[in-house]
C-alpha cells in the first residue's frame, strides 16, 4: 500500500526535539517579560552588514510577535562616516563623541533618518507595524549643548528630559517605535545625540524593564586583551570598582556608567552584547547563560 504521508526518521525526532527543549528553556522567559517594555539601542557592524542587520530585524520582530513590547535606538556613525568622507570631511572625535559642525549635522540627520526608514521597511516587511522618528518628533527629546573639558563638541547634546508620551502612544496602538537620536534644544536648534545615551534617557523615561546594546564588543572584559574574559554578570555596586582598578578602561567606561545610571533610574536589567554574533538578543534575553554581560541592581 502507498502511503500519502510521510516517513520520518529517528533522527528527525532528535532534531525537532532539541528545537522544543529550546523552547520551552525560552517560556519561563517569555512568561516572565510579556507585556514588558524593551529598549534596544542598535549599532556597530551589525547595522552595516546586511546578514546580520536581518538577524537583528528578525530577532526583535520575534520578541514582539511573543508579547514583549520593543523600542529600537539606533545609531548610524559608519554610515555617517561615508557620507562625510564623499564630502572630503574627516570625522573627528572628543572623548568618544562625534564633533558636530553645521555640515557634519546635517549630513547625520540625513542619514540618520535615511537609517530609520529602512529599519521601518525591514520591520514591516516582517508583518509588524512599525513608526520611525527622530527625537525631535513630537518634542521627545530636550537637550542642553553638551559641554566638555576639551574643547567644542559643535552640535552634540546633552539629554534633559525625555517626554515618553509620543512612544507609549505608538506601544499602546500596537506600533513598534524606531528612534534616531537627534533632539532639539529650547531654540528649536537640532543636535546630535549619543545612541547609547539616547538609549539609556529613553528606557528610563519608559521605565523599561530592559535596557540591551548591541554593539562591536563582546561584553565587559576583565582583561581588555583576552576575548575569552567575559563577565557574564555585574551588579551596580561594582562597576565603579571595576574602573577604579583599571579593569574597565576606554569606550567601554561611559557605556558601563550608561547601564548604571539606567538601573539606579529605574530599568531593571540591562545587556551589552556582541551585535557581529547571529541573533544573539534572543541568545542573551532567552537562555540560561546568554552571550553578553548582564548588569543588575546589587539587590
Amino acid at each position: 500500500m502507498e502511503l500519502r504521508g510521510e516517513i520520518r526518521s529517528p533522527e528527525i525526532n532528535s532534531m525537532y526535539l532539541e528545537k522544543a527543549e529550546i523552547l520551552v528553556e525560552a517560556l519561563p522567559y517569555i512568561q516572565q517579560f510579556n507585556r514588558k517594555v524593551i529598549v534596544i539601542k542598535y549599532g556597530g557592524s551589525a547595522m552595516i552588514d546586511e546578514e546580520l542587520k536581518q538577524n537583528v530585524i528578525e530577532d526583535v520582530v520575534l520578541l514582539k510577535l511573543v508579547g514583549f513590547k520593543p523600542v529600537i535606538v539606533h545609531g548610524g556613525g559608519k554610515d555617517i562616516n561615508k557620507w562625510l568622507s564623499l564630502k572630503g570631511k574627516e570625522p573627528e572625535f572628543k572623548n568618544g563623541l562625534r564633533v558636530t559642525d553645521k555640515e557634519t549635522m546635517e549630513i547625520a540627520e540625513m542619514v540618520l533618518g535615511k537609517v530609520n526608514k529602512e529599519l521601518v521597511t525591514k520591520v514591516q516587511s516582517l508583518g509588524v507595524k512599525a513608526i520611525g522618528v527622530s527625537g525631535k518628533d513630537g518634542g521627545m527629546i530636550k537637550v542642553n549643548k553638551k559641554e566638555i573639558e576639551d574643547g567644542d563638541l559643535g552640535f552634540v547634546g546633552d539629554i534633559k528630559h525625555v517626554d515618553a508620551k509620543v512612544i507609549n502612544d505608538m506601544l499602546k496602538n500596537d506600533y513598534l517605535p524606531i528612534i534616531s537620536p537627534i533632539g532639539l534644544d529650547d531654540d528649536y536648534q537640532t543636535y546630535n545625540i549619543n545612541a547609547d545615551e539616547a538609549a539609556s534617557a529613553i528606557a528610563i523615561a519608559l521605565g523599561a524593564e530592559k535596557l540591551a546594546y548591541l554593539s562591536d564588543v563582546e561584553g565587559v572584559r576583565y582583561d581588555a586583551d583576552d576575548p575569552d574574559s567575559i563577565i557574564g554578570q555585574i551588579y551596580t555596586d561594582e562597576t565603579e570598582k571595576l574602573i577604579e582598578e583599571g579593569i574597565i578602561s576606554g569606550g567601554m567606561i561611559p557605556k558601563l556608567r550608561n547601564c548604571t545610571d539606567a538601573i539606579k533610574r529605574g530599568v531593571n536589567r540591562v545587556h551589552i552584547m556582541d551585535g557581529r554574533v547571529p541573533h544573539s538578543l534572543l541568545l542573551e534575553i532567552f537562555t540560561k547563560k546568554g552571550v553578553g554581560t548582564l548588569i543588575l541592581k546589587e539587590d
